[in-house]
């Protein structure tokens, strides 16, 4: 399985210019600064993973607002010059999120209307013109977390042709595609053979969701009280989950009930290795994490787990979150295990 070179230690900048709480000028120039930046390079990470709203680079009829591409540039220019790279991620588009709080936006409506694609196609060639001149450090994820798994060959299609829209603007730009299922792990054996060799099978990893999610508000059915530690068996985690919605919950069901710690990942992510090793695919893990609500000793062991199991099979991945988005790296909660934590990033 080949690497995905130069993002393989990463953290995620959630929170700024997307899923902002304010979408204001005031937000966007001081919720991440070019000392954030430079704080990660001294972290030894060698990459960001930008999240990244549509409304903030279109108008409602899809013209380019040059005010929201200055915030990329801006990172691109503070990511290149503290040496690192940076992963642009288009967290949604333009008829579709994939946010279970907006649940009167239609999960699968955008992979069959040509419309709302042609839109899509037009944006990624806006971008990739404008940034193919640093496709040395610069990749693009086309979207982020695809929900429905009924749509999975349409999104084969979809990004078939994005790729090939890309391409004619930025030919060695590596281009990041997940699967269905939220990204589930999963989904990524039912990605196609990749077009060319820039071509990276990405997924997200909260397993099991009942502990890296632990009274998430926006997580139907779960309760508010709960406590969940880490680590339990899978048996057990099943049992906990009993309650979550079944694509929440899906992952786990196939490993044994005594699987126990790091061997946890292991077994869930054997068919994704084997997919990117028949497809000679890198293999990224675009994000992971545990949520502020779990206890920070449980979450630090989560994390050297899945950690371990990265290195061992050569997975670049990306933390999320940098600061705040309930799973903050920086955030108070884990002064206690910060350095320990940083010492095995």
């Amino acid at each position: 399985m080949r690497v995905f070179e130069g993002f393989q230690r990463g953290v995620n900048l959630g929170g700024w210019l997307s899923q902002a709480d304010e979408t204001t000028a005031q937000h966007y120039e001081s919720f991440i600064t070019e000392q954030d930046v430079k704080d990660i390079a001294d972290l030894k990470l060698d990459h960001v993973r930008l999240p990244v709203d549509y409304t903030l680079i279109e108008t409602p009829d899809g013209q380019a607002i040059e005010a929201g591409y200055s915030y990329i540039d801006h990172a691109i220019q503070w990511t290149r010059k503290a040496g690192l790279n940076l992963l642009l991620d288009m967290h949604n588009t333009y008829g579709y999120t994939f946010d279970p709080l907006e649940k009167e936006e239609s999960k699968e409506k955008f992979f069959f209307d040509e419309d709302l694609q042609k839109r899509f196609y037009t944006m990624w060639d806006r971008i990739s013109k404008r940034y193919a001149s640093y496709s040395d450090t610069v990749a693009f994820e086309l979207l982020n977390e695809v929900v429905s798994p009924r749509v999975a060959d349409a999104w084969n299609e979809i990004a078939d042709h994005a790729v090939d829209v890309i391409r004619a603007n930025a030919p060695k730009a590596y281009i990041v595609i997940g699967g269905v299922r939220y990204n589930n792990v999963t989904s990524v054996p039912m990605l196609r053979k990749p077009k060319d060799d820039h071509i990276v099978y990405n997924f997200h990893c909260y397993e099991p969701l009942i502990f890296t999610h632990q009274r998430a508000y926006w997580v139907d059915n779960i309760p508010k009280d709960i406590v969940v530690h880490y680590p339990c068996t899978i048996g057990e985690y099943k049992k906990q989950s009993s309650f979550l919605q079944e694509e929440l919950a899906e992952a786990i069901t196939h490993l044994s009930d005594d699987t126990c710690g790091a061997s946890l990942f292991d077994q869930l992510f054997e068919p994704a290795v084997h997919a990117a090793q028949a497809n000679d695919a890198p293999l990224y893990c675009g994000e992971y994490g545990v949520i502020d609500q779990a206890p920070a000793e449980d979450a630090l062991r989560w994390l050297k787990d899945i950690h371990s199991v990265f290195e061992k099979y050569h997975i670049g991945r990306a933390l999320w979150n940098y600061k705040e988005k309930d799973f903050g790296f920086t955030d108070a909660r884990l002064d206690g295990v910060r350095q320990e934590l940083t010492e095995n990033l």
